[in-house]
């Protein structure tokens, strides 16, 4: 094997394959953190990679990034807070399994944009509504567990949808994250099986890509880590929103 086959095992252009190893960065620092910076890459992976291929190259580093959020915050996390969304996050994502077998690519990007579109306005909704205590309510978290089931699979989107859930609880930061990190965690492992036997995205060159991707993503999780040690709570919250909006809307109009 030459060098080049094994630093690009999928050999794309050497365009993409910088944007990607620079992508595996932003995925560990939103995994540690800084939430919805890897919302800017699934649009970016689609567009390279077309839309469900896209999602199964990404979906290992989601989990390498989950592991590694879990390193820093498992002593903050609080798994019984997220136990109601289990069961309707399965079923969405079994319904995403069904539906994204049977669309075109082009398709696919299209209902990727819109499960993103529902994000922007739950968020918009919490936001000018007093606040709702969504957490509470289980029209509301039964809602976002079936649309962030569907969008996690159909585009591993479903973190706008999944922070307004957390955010919601008031959580102090740490917690925040940890807490974020085992609920990803969960889904993205049941996903695994349905990318690799279902949808055929996951292969041994994807997953070699994913090796050459993982040191960055790490680099990403320290760096991340980081920069949200010095951010206080307030501000933190206002971050996570301005960044789960933008980039919502950013995969939307992709």
């Amino acid at each position: 094997m030459s060098i080049h086959e094994f630093i690009n095992p999928l050999n794309s252009d050497w365009t993409t394959w910088s944007i990607t190893i620079l992508a595996a960065f932003f995925i560990g620092a939103s995994k540690a953190g800084l939430k919805g910076l890897s919302m800017f890459v699934i649009p970016l992976f689609a567009h390279f990679y077309g839309g469900k291929a896209s999602v199964g190259i990404l979906l290992p580093c989601l989990l390498a990034g989950d592991i590694m959020a879990l390193r820093f915050f498992y002593k903050s996390a609080n798994i019984k807070l997220i136990l109601k969304l289990i069961p309707p996050a399965v079923i969405g994502i079994l319904i995403a399994v069904f539906v994204g077998s049977k669309i075109s690519d082009a398709q696919f990007k299209q209902t990727m944009g819109t499960a993103i579109l529902i994000c922007v306005g739950l968020l918009l909704y919490n936001e000018f509504k007093g606040k709702v205590n969504i957490s509470n309510s289980k029209v509301f978290s039964n809602g976002l567990g079936l649309s962030g089931g569907f969008a996690t699979m159909i585009g591993n989107a479903a973190g706008p949808i999944f922070n307004l859930y957390l955010l919601s609880m008031r959580l102090p930061k740490a917690a925040y994250i940890g807490t974020g990190a085992w609920f990803y965690l969960l889904l993205n492992s049941f996903k695994v099986p349905f990318h690799i036997v279902s949808w055929q995205t996951i292969n041994w060159q994807t997953l070699h890509l994913n090796l050459i991707m993982i040191p960055v993503l790490i680099t990403g999780t320290f760096v991340g880590k980081r920069i949200v040690g010095h951010i206080p709570e307030k501000p933190y919250r206002f971050l996570i929103y301005t960044i789960t909006l933008l980039s919502a809307i950013f995969l939307f109009f992709k």
